[in-house]
């Protein structure tokens, strides 16, 4: 299984961990792999100490980020909350750019609704995000809009098939990883592996 590109840029993906996005969840990580990029994100961080320090060293690492703000709404959990880690890390992410600290960084909003971000982050009035509707095709479609690969640019029948390469071997995974959940580190990792493996042999 071929490892990581280590020479590909990074992208921090801050997307929601939960059920109902689980495929969301794997349709980010096959068209960033599809597109040359290797996926990042907070799952990689195993431990409490220090949390705040680790997720700026992993944006900071990566060049650019994708912000999903399509879940930031009340759950239905008791206490009722809303979801405010994803705009925090987008913010972060805004601020170390505007900083100058890595001016080769880009970050992009995802959204699945028209017009919502205006209402639930009007400081970003002005900023197109992108919004993917809540499936997998538009996930893949947004992120072709967002991201330009050199030479030929891969299209969305090419994203989902490493898509189902990651559904069919998913349960193996979370077998071998003795996770019920794909939102761990080692999980995370082991589907980067192979969408990337299947991006270069579908791809290049």
């Amino acid at each position: 299984m071929a490892r990581l590109q280590k020479h590909s840029p990074e992208v921090f993906l801050n997307i929601p961990y939960d059920t109902k996005f689980e495929r969301l969840f794997l349709a980010f990580i096959a068209g960033t792999s599809a597109l040359g990029l290797n996926p990042r994100a907070t799952l990689e961080i195993t431990t409490s100490v220090r949390r705040l320090e680790r997720v700026l060293d992993l944006i900071r690492q990566c060049e650019y980020s994708v912000h999903d703000l399509s879940r930031v709404e009340i759950d239905r959990a008791v206490p009722r909350t809303p979801r405010f880690n994803m705009p925090f890390e987008l913010g972060l992410s805004v601020a170390m750019e505007r900083s100058g600290k890595n001016e080769r960084r880009g970050w992009f909003v995802c959204e699945s609704r028209s017009y919502r971000l205006s209402k639930s982050l009007s400081d970003l009035n002005g900023t197109d995000p992108f919004i993917h509707d809540g499936t997998i095709e538009g996930v893949f479609r947004e992120l072709g809009n967002m991201f330009r690969r050199p030479g030929k640019q891969p299209t969305v029948q090419q994203m989902r098939l490493i898509y189902r390469k990651l559904r069919k071997n998913l349960a193996a995974i979370l077998q071998q990883a003795g996770s019920k959940t794909p939102y761990s580190a080692r999980v995370f990792r082991d589907l980067c592996v192979i969408a990337i493996d299947a991006a270069e042999e579908l791809l290049l």
